[in-house]
């Protein structure tokens, strides 16, 4: 039964003495922020005096058109929870406090009238939840109450339940292997966790559990980044292939594996079908995807879209709009950047010449533009950068400049499709980063299409080049920090992006004028990302190495081989051979695609010099993403039996809908992060060691988002792997 008690007091009430009590809110004091409290786009929010405090607007109707919110909050079934709260409003209202399920079939846990006014009321409501379920949210209903007033909320808690934030994690077998499998002309390492010092014998067995080969682990020690203790095993000597091996250790067997040359083909291909399925501006139809993935074109004008094509500026940056249809949405949002979108397209342009000179055959693609005599995967890359050339100022002062990115005005909840997304979107100021970008990108277009569509080819060089000197005559226009409605992407340090520009256009004009403006090299301890694009210029050169005289080329080839030495060092010198290995230990926002363009590095740096040892470590980072990893986690979804599945992302998400699709297969989880930037996160990997912070939860986009970047470099380390099981 419910029971209510109101106290008028200014303080909360004590805690009861009884069992642990597990604390669901996050920040429910607001001591410095309001982080990660949400209200309605009509009620805007600020902490004042240590609380939160809402603008409740007049005219509202029903009492949820005016919310403050907490979303992911855990509630078991059968259980009770007590929500606890102290409250104000600036005249004499009733607010409702309620704990529900935040999505369909939105099961209520409590729903209690809070009658307020000027001094503050501390409020305790309990009840039992009759639902288990990660996804209930906290809010406070004040729609509905006439007149405007302010609503002021603190020292808001909500404690029940017997499993402790996070759960009791099960990671499964302590034998770690790459849950896709491996080559027949590969290595064929795992990893086991044991606190056991002395070696331990292994065994290999096929899918009718006969034993193949047997062998003795290699003690390791202590993994710091995983905060246990491993040992290595490697199978090598076994050359048989087939389905269904497991490796066992005494009673310990891991999960089942194939051994086999043609492992990565469908894996090649479905992960370049992520970019396909989030096109903007066209129908995903069924007859690419299948039915589940198909929808229509999103933001392309039809209500209640606003559409991609007229877009105006962020009102106060500019008086025109653009046609800025197209393109790929970024992450789990509905924006549209270029400094990562142009990344991505450029990794899928040299996954196109990687595979050319080196004789792949590539993979044919379910896409609309298949069977037009252009390779697939530049139909799919033109995609993007059609819209990146949209996005360049189109006169004016600021011409040949380029626009940061265009998104929604307000973050959009979950579950949402594209083409039922209501928010008014903008075009966001240029930046020189940004343009910089369409600079290198559109020179490696040039030259990349030059063979396939020369008008087009032209118009790529003709938008770098003009891209260049609007960058060159506007160096220091920045990005802002921060943002609503999408990533902020900024970047105050564009020496790196000048250089990348300046080596792309060189290699495609041979014009001396921009090898003197290339003043980066490639360094390990930056490889590359969108934010730091300085080591692309040297990776630029590596596809063309003709451009140079003799003697660059072999210290370009050096500089490359001194960098994929330190990763081989790297994934050598811990329990789970990753190449990536943050100095300070802590991994970062998306280490996953860290890993992939480690990965890519070592193959670039095999192609020039044939050392096996960098082929062998760009594969064992496959294994490592595929599951041979601290938690024993697939990262890509459809690929291994403990795969991730639950990605951050707007319109995959079954999770919060059984009528959406999860993820589409082949799609990459950004991976563990020492920084929890997320509730979710906050809320259930406190402690956690570096490699082991993650969780495959919609809710947790600072662990398990998936970015246009980061399947880009998944596609190209998955391509070189399955050219090289083939070689």
């Amino acid at each position: 039964m419910l029971t209510a008690l109101v106290l008028s007091l200014v303080g909360p009430p004590a805690a009861q003495a009884a069992d642990p009590e597990y604390e669901r809110i996050l920040n429910g004091t607001f001591d410095t922020d309001k982080s990660p409290w949400w209200s309605s786009g009509s009620t805007p929010t600020a902490v004042e005096g240590g609380r939160l405090c809402a603008q409740v607007p007049a005219g509202t109707v029903n009492v949820w058109d005016a919310m403050i919110g907490q979303d992911d909050i855990p509630v078991e079934a059968g259980q009770d929870y007590r929500l606890r709260f102290t409250a104000t409003a600036s005249r004499d209202v009733t607010v409702r406090a309620v704990v529900q399920l935040a999505g369909t079939p939105q099961t209520t846990v409590l729903n209690q009238p809070a009658a307020l006014g000027a001094s503050p009321k501390a409020f305790e409501f309990t009840a039992p939840s009759t639902v288990t379920s990660d996804h209930a949210q906290v809010s406070f209903q004040a729609g509905g109450n006439g007149a405007a007033f302010t609503l002021c909320l603190d020292d808001i808690s909500l404690v029940g339940g017997v499993v402790p934030p996070g759960g009791v994690r099960d990671f499964g077998s302590p034998v770690r292997v790459n849950q896709l499998g491996y080559l027949g002309n590969g290595p064929r390492r795992a990893t086991y966790v044991t606190d056991a010092v002395e070696p331990q014998p292994w065994r290999l067995l096929d899918a009718t559990d006969r034993v193949v080969s047997t062998g003795v682990s290699t003690p390791y020690g202590l993994d710091a980044a995983a905060g246990t203790r491993v040992q290595r095993i490697d199978f090598g000597r076994y050359r048989g292939s087939g389905q269904g091996f497991r490796l066992a250790v005494g009673d310990h067997l891991s999960e089942p594996f194939d051994l086999g040359n043609d492992l990565y083909r469908p894996l090649r291909r479905d992960a370049l079908a992520y970019f396909y399925n989030n096109r903007s501006g066209i129908p995903i139809e069924a007859r690419y995807v299948g039915e589940a993935y198909a929808r229509p074109a999103g933001h392309s004008g039809v209500a209640p879209n606003q559409g991609d094509t007229s877009v105006p500026c962020l009102p106060g940056t500019c008086g025109y709009s653009l046609d800025v249809r197209g393109g790929w949405y970024d992450a789990g949002d509905h924006g549209k950047y270029v400094v990562n979108g142009a990344l991505a397209a450029w990794q899928l342009l040299d996954l196109y010449e990687r595979s050319a000179q080196h004789r792949d055959r590539g993979v044919d693609l379910r896409i609309p533009e298949a069977g037009n005599r252009t390779p697939d995967v530049l139909d799919e890359a033109r995609w993007e950068i059609d819209f990146l050339l949209r996005m360049q100022v189109p006169s004016g002062a600021l011409a040949g400049m380029v626009h940061h990115k265009i998104h929604d005005v307000a973050w959009t909840g979950l579950p949402l499709l594209p083409s039922a997304d209501p928010q008014p979107r903008y075009l966001y100021p240029p930046s020189t980063a940004a343009t910089l970008n369409v600079a290198a990108v559109g020179a490696r277009c040039a030259r990349v299409y030059a063979a396939w569509d020369k008008a087009f080819a032209a118009r790529c060089l003709s938008a770098a080049e003009k891209a260049w000197k609007a960058a060159a005559a506007h160096p220091a226009v920045y990005a802002p920090d921060g943002g609503v409605g999408g990533g902020a992407y900024d970047d105050t340090k564009v020496s790196d992006e000048f250089s990348w520009a300046a080596a792309e256009l060189f290699v495609a004009t041979g014009k001396a004028s921009y090898r003197r403006s290339i003043t980066t090299v490639l360094k390990a301890a930056d490889g590359f990302s969108w934010q730091e694009t300085g080591g692309l210029a040297d990776l630029a050169l590596a596809r063309a190495p003709w451009r140079l005289p003799l003697v660059d080329q072999w210290k370009l080839r050096q500089r490359i081989a001194a960098v994929a030495d330190v990763y081989v060092a790297a994934a050598r010198g811990q329990g789970y051979a990753n190449p990536y290995q943050p100095a300070d230990g802590k991994y970062v926002w998306g280490s996953n695609s860290a890993v992939a363009n480690s990965a890519l590095i070592l193959a670039v740096a095999y192609d020039l010099t044939r050392n096996n040892a960098y082929r062998s470590a760009a594969l064992e980072s496959l294994d490592y993403l595929l599951g041979r990893n601290a938690i024993n986690q697939s990262y890509v979804t459809g690929y291994g039996e403990r795969a991730s599945q639950n990605q951050h992302h707007r319109f995959w998400a079954k999770s919060l809908d059984p009528a959406l699709p999860s993820p589409y297969p082949g799609s990459l989880a950004g991976g563990p992060n020492s920084g929890l930037q997320d509730p979710v996160a906050q809320r259930n990997l406190q402690g956690c060691a570096p490699a082991t912070c993650y969780t495959d939860h919609i809710g947790s986009y600072s662990t398990n988002e998936v970015a246009v970047n980061w399947n880009s470099a998944l596609a190209w380390i998955t391509a070189f792997a399955d050219a090289e099981g083939r070689s």
